[in-house]
């Protein structure tokens, strides 16, 4: 379960990985799967946080809130304004990932971290499914 405070990047490397280490598992596919509508998952750089406020203005521009103008034409609004523009960004962006395990470790790049991204505005509660095959 992982606890949002709102729209953000939320790592869950150090999870992912700790689940992973605790499995035993040498080589295989771990595979996380979001199971919601309105947040996604990602694969992002980890080093400069910069990239986390970049990426979240940008979908924040993509896809405004439903009381912005240019979203008007938008009728699903009866969980408020950020409901449907989240099931957008949902719908462009992963809820599912796989990842090799190399040696019992992820086989993520340098820079790279695995990421909740939620797209609504209030606190939530997340869950992700985690399997690993070998």
């Amino acid at each position: 379960m992982i606890s949002t405070r709102g729209p953000g990047l939320y790592e869950v490397t150090g999870q992912v990985a700790d689940w992973v280490a605790q499995s035993g598992l040498s080589d295989g596919l771990c595979t996380l799967f979001l199971r919601h509508t309105s947040a996604s998952l990602v694969i992002q750089e980890n080093a400069d946080p910069d990239v986390r406020r970049d990426l979240e203005a940008f979908f924040a521009r993509l896809v405004p809130d439903a009381d912005a103008p240019q979203m008007a034409y938008l009728t699903h609004r009866y969980e408020g304004p950020d409901d449907m523009p989240a099931h957008i960004k949902a719908a462009l962006l992963p809820v599912s990932l796989s990842i090799p395990l190399v040696d019992g470790r992820l086989g993520l790049g340098t820079w790279q971290g695995i990421y909740l991204f939620e797209h609504r505005s209030a606190p939530h509660r997340r869950e992700v499914v985690c399997h690993l095959s070998g």
